[in-house]
């Protein structure tokens, strides 16, 4: 039993000791009053960000985390409105399955509401109801509680399948004076817990591997890094395909002799018809979304059966796309006993991907760039040539930016790629690259963001400048939202709504915006690669930003295409059938087994 002191601590103090324990280094925060004594102890003992608006706080630790460099982060806000800023990114964390603590203020005890009123205390909301739809747990902490049971409450965000974490603390409650002695008591391990995988059933998904003619590995998220880190070498002697879902690009390099791209609905085309022919599709650790399969789900690997593997057993029970052997369990060890079997000779089957990789440039001369513009695609492609092993690169999470870089950029062994797809939220970008930044300890952190994207969170560049973090800014400067003004046209013959300055949109004058924080802008354009003043920039540390000279009216293919019917929903070509269609002499070479798109003559 534990002994009993008189010697009393605040309560925040002690909390701030056991967040470090738990392995936290830094928070990110907007002050309030409602979290005065949690962030006063927390500025003891770890390094405190502070933002502008606390949905960078969210979106900064939760890219720090996935960063993966050894340290951790959480995020914390004050009461009212310091939680309903966060929710975005809370959301974000949520549909991404990732780590996030998100601690928040509240009144004090005697002032809640209770459901009595709409509001007693002072910016009083009622964020534990807010939070829980996208949270894991959502935790109102009227009393103090002992370090086990506050370790538990932050376990849940990581153990199983991941998500965030947010937990609200009264501020009587924070302040309240504590015998440290008696509620420090042994912190539980946080093992992630997943359904054991039968042998019998790994046997079973090693037996269709090698009597498969044409299998493909799909990694997802959930395969970690470290996993495919270790295992590069044995990926390459099993012989198979190796695609990456969005969120797994930097599980394996793109120069690895099994590597064959990322499939997606704005997924790179060669990639998507090699998966579309496959016999066999091995999918590990993702939950094969809508925009991995293609809206038109039922068009979903054509001819080949899916094994699926996945942590979350209503992600194999949702009933799409069609799976043949859902699997609930950890992804990582069934991957880990697959490389040590003999998948059999697949030979053939990798020469094909090869012609059909090659027949299929990732820059299709299929674009409009106007004169004088340099194409967004041949930028990513050039930018991937000259980024280090050591870079961070965050091609923020929507937009034609993002679209252009996933399908484009080339990603190195050791490289970190951090996005959020799922919310697909514009204004992550700089957010995520300063948490990024701060978890990478000065390694140079890029981020290629569209201007539209860019002022939704613009405040932050504070942050940058006052971190004087090495991070290098591409702005997309098209005068607007590019994919907006994109679906505009595709489906309403170009009436243009709040698209661009023209119909009102505010875009910035770009270099006194950066002048003002003190950042060092640029524009480049085409030969930008060569150009002294900007390799100069690129090395030198501290921030820089680079404007991107893009063409308002750039076309962004290839793509999946979809059209409006009769009855006003969509419709959309399966995975393999991008936009515009390949010539007939292309499509004959690389729709060997399965239809091409179908030519009116």
């Amino acid at each position: 039993m534990t002994q009993r002191t008189n010697e009393t601590m605040k309560y925040s103090d002690v909390l701030a000791q056991w967040l470090v324990d738990l392995g936290y280094t830094h928070c990110f925060f907007v002050a309030g009053g409602n979290i005065m004594h949690l962030l006063e102890s927390c500025s003891h003992k770890l390094t405190c960000i502070p933002v502008v608006h606390e949905v960078a706080a969210g979106i900064a630790a939760e890219y720090f985390n996935e960063v993966h460099l050894g340290s951790k982060a959480f995020a914390m806000v004050t009461a009212g409105p310091g939680l309903t800023n966060i929710v975005t990114a809370l959301g974000g964390a949520y549909l991404e399955s990732r780590e996030l603590l998100v601690i928040g203020g509240q009144v004090k005890t005697a002032d809640l509401n209770r459901g009595e009123v709409r509001q007693r205390g002072i910016q009083e909301i009622d964020g534990v109801a807010i939070a829980a739809a996208v949270t894991e747990k959502s935790i109102l902490m009227e009393e103090v509680v002992d370090r086990a049971e506050f370790a538990e409450m932050t376990f849940c965000g990581r153990s199983g399948r991941k998500g965030p974490v947010f937990l609200e603390i009264p501020l009587d409650v924070q302040g309240a004076r504590v015998d440290p002695v008696a509620l420090t008591n042994k912190i539980p391990s946080a093992v992630p817990y997943f359904e054991a995988v039968a042998p019998s059933v790994i046997a079973e998904i090693a037996a269709k591997l090698k009597k498969s003619e044409r299998p493909v590995i799909l990694l997802g998220a959930g395969i970690d890094r470290a996993t495919t880190e270790a295992m590069l070498g044995d990926l390459e002697k099993l012989g198979v395909p190796v695609m990456a879902t969005w969120n797994a690009m930097d599980r394996v390099p793109a120069d690895h002799p099994m590597y064959f791209g990322r499939p997606n609905t704005w997924g790179q085309r060669y990639s998507n018809i090699l998966l579309q022919q496959a016999d066999l599709v091995i999918a590990l650790g993702t939950r094969l979304s809508l925009q991995q399969t293609g809206f038109n789900w039922q068009g979903f690997a054509p001819v080949g059966e899916v094994v699926q593997v996945d942590c979350d057993r209503a992600e194999l029970q949702k009933g799409h796309p069609k799976v043949d052997l859902p699997v609930c369990g950890d992804a990582n060890a069934v991957l880990k006993e697959l490389v040590k079997t003999d998948a059999g000779d697949h030979s053939a089957w990798v020469s094909f991907c090869r012609e059909v990789r090659s027949a299929i440039p990732l820059v299709e001369p299929v674009n409009n760039t106007g004169e004088g513009y340099l194409s967004p695609y041949n930028f990513a492609e050039t930018l991937s040539g000259i980024t280090t092993e050591q870079d961070i690169v965050i091609p923020c999470s929507s937009g034609s930016a993002f679209t252009v870089m996933m399908q484009t950029f080339a990603q190195k062994r050791g490289q970190r790629v951090v996005t959020n797809k799922g919310l697909a939220s514009m204004g992550y970008g700089l957010s995520g690259a300063i948490g990024a930044a701060l978890a990478g300890k000065g390694r140079r952190t890029i981020l290629v963001e569209g201007d539209g994207g860019f002022i939704q969170n613009l405040q932050e560049l504070g942050t940058v400048a006052a971190n004087k973090l090495n991070l290098k800014i591409f702005v997309f400067d098209d005068h607007g939202y590019a994919s907006i003004r994109m679906t505009q046209i595709n489906y309403f013959g170009g009436r243009y709504v709040g698209c661009d300055t023209e119909t009102g949109l505010g875009i910035p004058k770009w270099e006194p915006l950066f002048e003002a924080y003190s950042i060092p802008a640029m524009r480049v354009g085409i030969g930008y690669e060569n150009d002294p003043e900007f390799i100069k920039r690129m090395s030198a540390p501290g921030p820089a930003a680079f404007l991107v000279h893009i063409d308002p009216k750039q076309t962004y293919f290839p793509k999946i295409a979809s059209r409006v019917t009769a009855s006003g929903s969509m419709e959309s070509n399966p995975l393999h059938l991008m936009t515009p269609d390949l010539d007939d002499a292309t499509a004959a070479k690389v729709f060997r087994y399965v239809a091409g798109p179908v030519t009116e003559k």
